[in-house]
């Protein structure tokens, strides 16, 4: 009954209008006219062969998140970060030189460093000792605030501290709220932090972000090819429940990241078939319709704005060699449906 009482609250005082759930043609104070139409471009082993730009602008996208990452080895109090075995475009810089193609070929940039533990989940980093904590935090301070000069020596848009660290978010919330105020004395522009999708609720220091940050790999549909109906409505819980966030915080939500494998079921739990995808059936329809399904539904909402398609191959490149059921949409039907969404994004 309390979350039911919140829910007719809330929005009397955050919006200038009367907002109820799920009610998508109500502006809020916080709400621009203007959403991310994003990809999450693949920092490639080399420099581009040719301007990756262009094909970016023909999907009617308007952002890049830009994702140099950093290392952690599990077990290890330590965060590697711009070293000579790195590919090109996690280095400076190849960050740097992408940065500043988007920019000249007239694209916002987010700025997303992101740190990979081989073999596990940054979701489940922790340590049993203070010291080891302290060691691995003030590796990951260099690493970020390095991020953060650069990013605000070339006028990025946006910049993302941190990618799903659930167990770090939530026992180690003093260091957090203590890096962001170091961040924000170097970095001038919009801050976020992405979320994974069951711990969003749960990261204590939103109030110090301008977004809210998800990473959208919601279980939708077992189905094998669910179809774009059946998928907009597997969204509807999930939607009713960012809405009432949003509202709470009194903040609008990005989806940085979101994105399906091409293989069959595809809109359930795609974690699990990562590690399996070699073995799955191709099957573009089941990636297109979810998609479809996702950019349709969440159009309407004011509080959403916008998102990042996880994955983009500039120029082909940086692929783990099985492109053809990965999550990008080039060279598949979902990579024209993605050109006709995108187009019509912000139409209400």
């Amino acid at each position: 009954m309390k979350r039911l009482f919140l829910l007719f609250l809330l929005p009397c005082f955050l919006c200038s209008n009367t907002c109820t759930t799920l009610r998508p043609q109500t502006k809020c104070e916080w709400q621009s006219t203007s959403r991310i139409k994003g990809l999450s471009f693949t920092a490639p082993p080399n420099p581009f062969p040719a301007d990756p730009m262009p094909p970016v602008k023909a999907v009617n996208a308007d952002w890049i998140a830009v994702i140099p990452y950093g290392y952690t080895r599990p077990g290890r109090a330590h965060v590697s970060f711009n070293i000579d075995w790195q590919w090109w475009g996690e280095k400076i810089e190849g960050t740097a030189h992408t940065i500043k193609s988007a920019h000249a070929a007239q694209l916002k940039v987010m700025l997303k460093p992101q740190v990979y533990m081989p073999g596990s989940w940054v979701g489940d980093l922790q340590y049993k000792t203070n010291e080891k904590w302290k060691k691995w935090e003030t590796d990951y301070e260099k690493y970020i605030l390095t991020m953060a000069q650069l990013a605000d020596s070339l006028d990025v848009e946006m910049l993302c501290i941190g990618t799903e660290f659930a167990k770090s978010t939530a026992q180690r919330s003093q260091f957090w709220q203590q890096l962001i105020r170091k961040i924000r004395d170097i970095y001038t522009g919009k801050l976020i932090y992405a979320a994974n999708w069951d711990d969003y609720e749960n990261i204590p220091f939103w109030q110090q972000m301008d977004y809210i940050g998800i990473n959208t790999y919601f279980p939708l549909d077992k189905n094998k090819t669910p179809t774009i109906s059946d998928l907009r409505k597997a969204w509807q819980p999930y939607a009713r429940k960012m809405e009432n966030f949003a509202f709470k915080q009194n903040k609008p939500i990005i989806f940085t990241e979101y994105g399906y494998l091409t293989v069959d079921g595809c809109a359930y739990n795609t974690w699990e078939l990562e590690a399996k995808i070699k073995r799955l059936p191709r099957n573009e329809q089941a990636q297109a319709n979810a998609i479809e399904a996702l950019l349709t539904e969440f159009k309407q909402y004011d509080w959403w704005q916008g998102g990042f398609l996880w994955k983009w191959f500039p120029n082909g490149q940086g692929g783990e060699g099985y492109n053809d059921r990965d999550y990008t949409p080039q060279g598949k039907q979902a990579e024209e449906i993605l050109r006709k969404c995108y187009g019509e994004i912000d139409e209400r």
